[in-house]
């Protein structure tokens, strides 16, 4: 998530003031002792923004032409990451500065094209997809109710299988209070977001059947009540095979990688910078990897 946290609106505002810049005399803002035209405000942007803005808006340029990512890929990029945070969706734009999902989606379709660019000459042996295949678990929806001792753990098991709702004990019980305001619903866990778990967790939550509720289970921060609402069956390794390639080579992707493919698309663009300001917009790395 974090590689996406580019703030590519900044880019967008950097582009909207230039082209607005043709007519310098138009004012921004008035006061008593002088008043800020869009020509400053553009020029104070430029300065503080202008080498980052340029640098992506010429990436988008270039990448568009060679590559593609679709509407329908970012959206579905966007969905996995609201299956992965649930509730805390919203939160976690405003938490990086994103003012609304569109907003993240001109992020994210520039990683995803950076990501198309770079991955192409990265290497996988039929081993690393055969392993890969072995070790996963198809997705699945989870909720826990989370207590600090093993007696409260007991009790909650017993009222459920008396017939409690879930949602319920996880409001009244759980000491997670993020998840207990949503019933305890902790959103999908994924092959991509399970190690951000307990591995003792993942590994009882992978063993239970759909709806089935767990024994209490025993983590370094206590004990959890753990249910499976939903699960996706896990298909074969032909009809899986090209989506696992895109997974292990996006997980072998790094930063230089990145970077090193964007060098290479600009030299073969034949990219100038005219702006004497920013003539080192280019040369300083950045990337914004959809994988990661």
């Amino acid at each position: 998530m974090k590689k996406w946290i580019l703030a590519l609106t900044v880019a967008t505002g950097v582009l909207a003031l230039s082209a607005c810049n043709q007519s310098s005399s138009n004012t921004v803002a008035e006061s008593k002792v002088g008043n800020i035209t869009q020509e400053d405000l553009y020029n104070a942007m430029k300065d503080k923004y202008g080498s980052q803005a340029l640098q992506q808006l010429v990436y988008e340029k270039v990448l568009s032409k060679k590559y593609k990512v679709t509407d329908a890929e970012v959206t579905a990029k966007v969905n996995e990451l609201k299956d992965q945070l649930g509730t805390n969706f919203e939160a976690t734009l405003a938490q990086y500065g994103y003012k609304d999902e569109a907003d993240l989606k001109k992020t994210m379709k520039l990683g995803m094209l950076q990501e198309k660019a770079a991955i192409k000459d990265v290497k996988v042996t039929d081993k690393e997809l055969k392993d890969y295949y072995a070790s996963y678990q198809p997705d699945m929806k989870v909720r826990h109710i989370l207590v600090k001792d093993e007696k409260t753990a007991l009790d909650v098991k017993k009222q459920l299988d008396g017939g409690a709702k879930f949602e319920d004990l996880a409001k009244k019980y759980s000491t997670d209070t993020a998840s207990a305001q949503n019933g305890g619903d902790l959103g999908t866990i994924t092959n991509t977001n399970k190690d951000q778990y307990d591995a003792t967790f993942i590994k009882a939550a992978y063993a239970l059947k759909v709806n089935e509720i767990s024994a209490p289970v025993k983590t370094q921060f206590g004990y959890h009540i753990i249910q499976v609402t939903e699960k996706k069956a896990k298909k074969s390794y032909n009809d899986m095979k090209s989506d696992i390639e895109y997974q292990v080579k996006s997980s072998k992707l790094t930063s230089d990688d990145i970077n090193k493919a964007m060098q290479n698309e600009l030299k073969a663009a034949n990219v100038k910078i005219d702006d004497k300001d920013l003539k080192d917009a280019l040369s300083t790395s950045t990337s914004t990897s959809a994988s990661q």
